[in-house]
């Protein structure tokens, strides 16, 4: 992938509102290092868990099986975009 990583995190933002329905929320008010999940930051679900893992698998080509994986790359966008530049193809 040669995308360089904060245009990779543009996209991550906008592919996750669009496919989260996160219609209040605009690429600029998610922070890189903004927990996922949780009571703080964007607090998604497993049900966006779901979700994101189908965006990787459809957009990057990426499968994310293990879930303690996940829950390490599903952190911030800053985990996320790290493990796409380094795993899609």
């Amino acid at each position: 992938m040669n995308k360089d990583l904060s245009e990779l995190k543009e996209e991550l933002k906008a592919a996750l509102i669009e496919n989260l329905s996160l219609e209040d929320i605009t690429p600029d008010q998610i922070d890189d290092d903004m927990p996922l999940f949780g009571d703080e930051g964007l607090e998604l679900d497993s049900l966006d868990a779901v979700e994101i893992v189908v965006m990787l698998q459809r957009n990057y080509g990426l499968d994310v099986k293990e879930l303690q994986k996940g829950r390490e790359i599903f952190q911030s966008i800053n985990t996320l975009a790290e493990y796409v530049q380094k795993n899609a193809s």
